[in-house]
């Protein structure tokens, strides 16, 4: 694989999201390294348990803007609906439904589906100094990859919709207090945190874990295929927008975007 590492030691799975010259930030390359690495640990039995992270300075910035290599429509606007349906979707599926738990140990920023990567993980542990970002809006998009499921199931609608609305940056101890993620550790204590956390998973009681999931699941998401290909169908209607080539034209300039509702 040319932008993931996958390692396993002592039953434990390292994912190293690694694009680190652009933040972990997502295109065609990365997102058919990282499905074949959560299917590589879920199928290994020698895998007991898998820690996703990021290389370099941070998790993931989301989705690579610079990169449009990928499938178009006929019309000439990305294709998103293909790519989050046939790459993105079984990564966040394949995470939630692997029958072993997983972490995601998230330093730096954790932004767009690098956000939705973190929150598919069973548990969240963050270096003090990380951040979360729902940063869709940004760019005149929407949530995907799964933001519209876990966000608001772990931090309830009116959380959620500020998240989603605002695209303001939550700084890890915010992030622990509305309940989005687990742990918070000093930066120079993180390393320590996430390797004896992984540690004690690995060594646990794999079938528990596994059944738990099942059980957590069935309560929380059954709906998950579903609402992943609604924020397809409606992360497709916004990238046929002026908006969408407007926001993207702003990020790339390093300008405010003009926003138009068109």
């Amino acid at each position: 694989m040319e932008t993931v590492d996958l390692q396993v030691r002592d039953g434990a799975a390292t994912i190293l999201l690694n694009r680190p010259e652009v933040l972990n930030a997502w295109n065609r390359q990365f997102g058919e390294d990282l499905l074949s690495a959560i299917e590589q640990a879920a199928s290994d039995d020698a895998v007991r348990a898998v820690v996703i992270r990021g290389a370099g300075r941070g998790f993931s910035s989301g989705a690579d803007l610079r990169d449009m290599s990928g499938d178009m429509t006929p019309e000439g606007r990305p294709d998103v609906r293909t790519t989050l349906t046939q790459r993105y979707h079984p990564i966040i599926t394949g995470i939630r439904e692997m029958s072993k738990p997983v972490v995601a140990a998230v330093h730096g920023p954790a932004v767009g589906i690098g956000l939705s990567l973190a929150l598919s993980a069973d548990l969240v542990i963050a270096a003090e100094s990380a951040y979360f970002l729902l940063a869709f809006v940004n760019i005149g998009l929407v949530p995907d990859g799964g933001s519209s499921l876990f966000v608001p199931s772990r931090i309830g609608f009116t959380r959620a919709i500020e998240m989603a609305m605002l695209g303001e940056r939550l700084p890890a101890p915010k992030a622990l207090e509305w309940g989005l993620i687990n742990r918070v550790v000093a930066d120079d204590a993180f390393e320590a945190e996430v390797s004896a956390l992984t540690e004690r998973l690995a060594k646990g009681p794999t079938r528990s874990y596994a059944g738990t999931k099942r059980q957590l699941n069935a309560w929380l998401y059954t709906r998950m295929h579903d609402q992943l290909e609604l924020e397809a169908d409606i992360q497709q209607e916004m990238a046929e927008t002026g908006d969408f080539m407007e926001g993207v034209a702003a990020f790339i300039q390093k300008r405010s975007a003009g926003f138009t509702g068109a």
